[in-house]
C-alpha cells in the first residue's frame, strides 16, 4: 500500500514492535550479527574441540582402515566405505540399521545434554566460530572494525575484500576436501593437476561445493542456524525438562539492577550490561528462556562469570542446567525418553553387529537366465541356463570355482574358471547345465550351486532346475508352467 503527498509515494508498510528475529532489524533489514568473543573456560575447551575436528575433518580422505580408506563415500558404484567397512547395494538393511544408530544416538544425547552437538560439534559452528570469524576480526580490526565497516556501507572496503579472498583460498581447500570423500585423495590428486575440461562434472562439484560454503560463512552465518536448520525446531520434541540447557537462573538474577552502585534493596546478581547478547553468535539474549534460536554455545556463560568475577559475585548466574533445577526442583536422569532411546540403541547396535559378523567374504547371487527357462537339445537332454554373480567383499582380489552338486549325470558348460573378482567388485558367469530328461521328477530337479574361494569362502546354495512334465510333451523351448 502507499499514499501520494506534493507528487511522490510514501510506503506506508506495517513496521513491527520490537524485534521479529534476532537477526532482523523491526524494519525487516537484516541485522548483522558481531559477537564479541568472551575467552573463558568453556571457550577454551570448545577451541581444543574445534581445532581437533578441523584437523579430523581435513586427515580422513588421507587415512586408511584395513587396506581401504576410513571413510569413501563412492556414489556413482554404489560403495560407501566407513571406518574401513564397505556398503554394497546388497547391505540395503545394514545401511539403514547404521542410520538408526545415529538418529537415535542424537535423540539419546539430546535428551541427555541438550544441544551439545550444535555448540561443540556442528561443523557450522565450528568452522564458522574458530576460524571464519578470527579471521574476520583479524582481517578487519576486530569487532570495532568489523561494525565501522558495516555503518560505512562500503562493499569494497579493502579489509572486507582482503577478507573475502582469504575466505575464497579456505572455500576452495574444504570444496577439494569435501570432494576427496567421494572420489578419494588419489584421484583427487590426478584431477588437480589437469585442466577441469577433462573431468567437468568433478569439477563442478567442486566448484559448486567450494561456492556454498563461501556464501555460507561469508553471508548466511547465523541464519543457517536460526532459519535454515530444523534440529533447532525439533529440540521441543527432543529435550524435556531434565535436559541439560544453557540458562539464566531468573530466581538468582531478577529483579535486575543497571550498575554497580548504589544497588536497590532486593536487586538481583544480573546488572543488565548486554554482555551476554553481545557475545551470542546468534544474538539472542538468554535471559528471555529457552528459544529455538540458542545452540548452546556457552558463551554467555563465559562473558558472564567474567562479570560475576569483576562484581565479587558468584558464578554461575548463566550455566550449564535444566529447567527443574531452575524451578527448583531435582534433576531426574532416569526417564522415559532416557530409558527407551538406551533400550532401542541397544538393539539396534545389537542387530547391527551380528549382521556384520555374519556377513560372508562375499555376496552371491544366483538367477536363471532370460528367455524359456529350459529348452530340449537335439540329444534329448534339457538345458537349463544359470547365472551366477559373485561381489567380493574383501579388500583383497579373489579367485572362486563354481561346481554343481547334487547330481551325477549332469554336464556343466561355461566360460573358462576360476572367476575372478577385484576388491568391491563384482563378476558373473553363466553356466549351461545339460541333464537326462528323466532326471526330472514333476517338472523340476533340485541340485546345489557350491561356490568356493582360496581362503575359507564355502557358500552352498540350493537351486531348482526346470524340465518336461511327462515324456509325452514336445517341449521344445516350452514355458514351464
Amino acid at each position: 500500500a502507499g499514499g501520494r503527498k506534493s507528487g511522490t509515494v510514501t510506503s506506508i508498510a506495517p513496521r513491527a514492535v520490537g524485534r521479529v528475529l534476532p537477526t532482523l532489524n523491526e524494519d525487516g533489514s537484516r541485522l548483522w550479527i558481531r559477537p564479541k568473543p568472551a575467552y573463558g573456560r568453556w571457550w577454551k575447551r570448545r577451541r581444543a574441540l574445534a581445532y581437533a575436528l578441523m584437523a579430523v575433518y581435513l586427515a580422513i580422505p588421507h587415512l586408511r582402515l584395513g587396506g581401504k580408506p576410513l571413510i569413501l563415500l563412492d556414489a556413482p558404484r554404489r560403495h560407501f566405505t566407513i571406518f574401513g567397512y564397505t556398503f554394497l547395494p546388497t547391505d540395503t538393511a545394514l545401511f539403514m540399521l547404521f542410520l538408526g544408530i545415529v538418529i537415535v544416538a542424537i535423540f539419546l544425547l539430546t535428551a541427555l545434554f541438550g544441544r551439545v552437538w550444535c555448540g561443540w560439534g556442528c561443523p557450522q559452528t565450528v568452522w564458522m566460530e574458530f576460524l571464519f570469524r578470527p579471521l574476520e576480526r583479524l582481517i578487519e580490526g576486530g569487532r570495532t572494525g568489523s561494525l565501522a565497516i558495516d555503518r560505512s556501507r562500503n562493499h569494497l572496503h579493502p579489509r572486507r575484500l582482503l577478507k573475502f579472498a582469504v575466505y575464497g583460498v579456505i572455500s576452495l581447500l574444504l570444496g577439494h576436501t569435501f570432494l576427496a570423500y567421494f572420489v578419494g585423495v588419489d584421484q583427487l590428486r590426478v584431477w588437480v593437476t589437469r585442466s577441469p575440461l577433462e573431468h567437468p562434472a568433478s569439477f563442478a562439484v567442486m566448484a559448486v561445493t567450494s561456492a556454498l560454503v563461501f556464501a555460507d560463512f561469508a553471508y548466511f552465518r547465523e541464519q543457517v542456524c536460526t532459519i535454515a536448520c530444523l534440529y533447532g525446531r525439533w529440540q521441543s520434541a527432543l529435550l524435556d525438562s531434565s535436559s541439560l540447557v544453557v540458562a539464566y537462573d531468573y530466581r538468582r538474577g531478577e529483579p535486575r539492577a543497571r550498575g554497580l552502585k548504589p544497588r536497590p534493596e532486593g536487586a538481583g546478581d544480573c546488572i543488565d550490561c548486554g554482555n551476554c547478547i553481545t557475545t551470542c553468535p546468534t544474538g539472542i539474549d538468554i535471559r528471555n528462556g529457552l528459544q529455538m534460536e540458542c545452540i548452546h554455545c556457552t558463551q554467555c556463560i563465559d562473558a558472564c562469570d567474567a562479570v560475576m568475577d569483576r562484581i565479587g559475585r558468584p558464578r554461575g548466574l548463566i550455566r550449564y542446567t535444566s529447567l527443574d533445577e531452575l524451578a527448583g526442583k531435582r534433576r531426574r536422569l532416569w526417564r522415559p525418553r532416557t530409558i527407551a532411546y538406551p533400550v532401542v540403541l541397544a538393539v539396534f547396535v545389537g542387530v547391527f553387529t551380528q549382521q556384520l559378523v555374519a556377513k560372508p567374504a562375499a555376496d552371491i547371487v544366483v538367477l536363471r537366465g532370460p528367455g524359456a527357462p529350459y529348452t530340449i537339445e537335439p540329444d534329448g537332454r534339457v538345458l537349463n541356463h544359470v547365472r551366477v554373480k559373485v561381489t567380493n567383499r574383501s579388500a583383497r582380489r579373489a579367485t572362486y570355482r563354481i561346481a554343481i552338486e547334487g547330481v551325477e549325470e549332469a554336464t556343466v558348460v561355461a566360460p573358462p574358471l576360476p572367476l575372478i573378482a577385484e576388491p568391491g567388485q563384482s563378476s558373473e558367469v553363466s553356466l549351461f547345465i545339460l541333464l537326462p530328461e528323466r532326471q526330472f521328477s514333476g517338472g523340476r530337479r533340485d541340485i546345489v550351486v557350491v561356490v568356493r574361494d582360496d581362503e575359507q569362502l564355502d557358500a552352498r546354495i540350493a537351486w531348482t532346475l526346470f524340465g518336461p512334465q511327462s515324456r509325452g510333451i514336445e517341449p521344445q523351448n516350452e514355458k514351464a508352467r
